[in-house]
């Protein structure tokens, strides 16, 4: 046997080993960057809608103070149109 061929083979090995490991990492890290990316975008628009509703429970207490079990009450503040009341209102 050519002890050359083999260490050329046995390079070669490595060498495929070496590049298959480094594109597995790669490939975890763009992964991990998309779901981070992901979360990050899904907790601004929870922390958008969380301001919104306590801005309007806010309003809410304020109106419920003003008015009190004698007087007329008036409509209700109306919440505001970017705020998703979908899931109560089914």
């Amino acid at each position: 046997m050519d002890v050359g061929a083999l260490v050329g083979g046995a390079v070669a090995l490595v060498v495929g080993l070496l590049s298959w490991t480094q594109s597995r990492a790669t490939n975890r890290r763009s992964d991990f960057k998309e779901i981070t990316d992901q979360l990050r975008q899904d907790l601004d628009a929870e922390r958008t809608q969380r301001k919104l509703l306590t801005s309007y429970v806010v309003d809410l207490w304020r109106w419920a103070k003003l008015v009190g079990p004698d007087t007329p009450a008036g409509p209700a503040p109306e919440p505001p149109q970017e705020l998703d009341l979908t899931p109560w209102r089914q």
